[in-house]
């Protein structure tokens, strides 16, 4: 009740601070915010500051089990099958059950897989270990994703997802990079590690969360839609438009790595601080920058956004040298601080509210298809054609997405 009380206030304040014309630093009126949402955003930190056992998952299979390298593959093939097939589902899930509810099962389930898989013993165990630790962890998206969109005030949306966005970065710039260290003395660890900091952070959610919290404030009897949300033909045009450009940005971890390390010679420690620049420019300035384009209609920064991650990449084969390949970088991780969290927040205005966790499902889909499909159809492409038709390509994608994400307009029943 007291809860509830805070969190009235602030948006009251939040209201009487816009009305008066008061312009307002992006961080002080994050500090406004609802402190569930702080809360839920620092259970992120900690849970991606242990997100380490996947990024090692191949070398742990290849050299700690001496699984053969065609074993691997086919174990990450399980894995983005779980993912995929788990998307869709575990958001209309939340809707059903509760978005907090599912978000602290995702957690602790997901925990206690990590803990357990170093332990499979044959590789069909092992395997289905696997498979269900990426059911898990994809239903953390969608719900967490539902449940910001239901505290959130409509007007800082995007800028609460920004907000989400730094604390996932801050935690993967962290998390991988500590597991280097850990796998240097057992793989297990790696995994162990990532096991216990994902039940920290449960442990977290659950202390200031109640399972059966509401999940937000219930629409009105006659303001939902009915039908599946794969039936919103305004969701499913976005999500189409949205997943060119989503290929074009998944060669972060395609062909970009063979580019800068083996076709320039920079070497993985240059590459490392390619994701070091990427994360420091999310954490500088993606909340400030959200803030500054609240007011924006969707398609105009759908559009910018695409554009600099097209520009970005396409330009990648142009740049030979160390500076100007930095300079690239920078400007697709611009144009995915302006995409991504502008298409969350139209997502979110487009869902019924009782139905979030549905429509957000498919939008976790969407990176979950883009990030399997983009990195293969890439280095297909570099195999057998080299880099510069790729980032050709990836220009022409980013460019396509533009045009017709400008096109877009987000009306729905989410929205204020």
């Amino acid at each position: 009740m007291l809860q509830a009380l805070e969190d009235r206030h602030d948006r009251i304040r939040q209201r009487t601070s816009e009305a008066r014309g008061i312009p307002m630093n992006p961080w002080n009126g994050l500090l406004e915010l609802p402190r569930r949402i702080w809360l839920l955003c620092a259970c992120t930190l900690v849970n991606r500051m242990g997100t380490m056992a996947f990024p090692f998952l191949t070398l742990y299979l290849v050299q700690g089990r001496h699984w053969p390298p065609r074993a691997a593959a086919t174990a990450l093939l399980v894995y983005g099958a779980g993912g995929l097939l788990a998307a869709p589902f575990s958001g209309k899930l939340a809707d059903r059950l509760g978005h907090n509810r599912v978000l602290q099962a995702s957690l602790w389930g997901s925990g206690a897989l990590l803990l357990a898989l170093p332990l499979a013993g044959s590789g069909p165990v092992l395997s289905a270990v696997i498979f269900l630790w990426a059911v898990l962890t994809q239903a953390f998206w969608p719900s967490s994703m539902a449940l910001l969109s239901g505290l959130a005030p409509p007007g800082q949306r995007r800028a609460v997802f920004a907000l989400h966005r730094v604390a996932s970065n801050l935690g993967m710039a962290v998390g991988p990079a500590l597991g280097g260290f850990i796998a240097m003395a057992s793989f297990r660890w790696v995994f162990w590690t990532d096991g216990l900091t994902t039940l920290v952070s449960a442990a977290l959610l659950a202390r200031f969360f109640s399972p059966g919290e509401p999940r937000a404030a219930a629409a009105p009897a006659g303001g939902e839609r009915g039908g599946p949300a794969r039936s919103d033909r305004r969701l499913v045009l976005l999500l189409l438009a949205f997943l060119p450009v989503l290929l074009a940005f998944w060669q972060v971890s395609g062909v970009l790595p063979l580019w800068v390390v083996r076709d320039l010679g920079f070497g993985s420690t240059f590459f490392g601080l390619i994701w070091t620049l990427n994360t420091l420019l999310i954490v500088l300035l993606e909340v400030p920058l959200n803030h500054a384009m609240a007011r924006w209609p969707h398609r105009r920064q759908f559009a910018l956004g695409a554009l600099l991650v097209a520009a970005g990449f396409g330009l990648t084969g142009l740049a030979r040298g160390r500076p100007a390949l930095l300079l690239t970088v920078a400007v697709w991780t611009f144009g995915e601080m302006i995409l991504f969290p502008a298409t969350a927040d139209a997502v979110a205005a487009l869902a019924p509210r009782q139905r979030r966790g549905e429509y957000m499902g498919l939008y976790s889909l969407a990176f979950a298809a883009a990030n399997g499909l983009g990195p293969w159809l890439g280095v297909m492409a570099y195999a057998h054609l080299g880099a510069g038709p790729v980032w050709a390509g990836c220009l022409l994608l980013g460019c396509a997405s533009a045009t017709a994400l400008a096109r877009f307009h987000p009306a729905g029943p989410g929205n204020p």
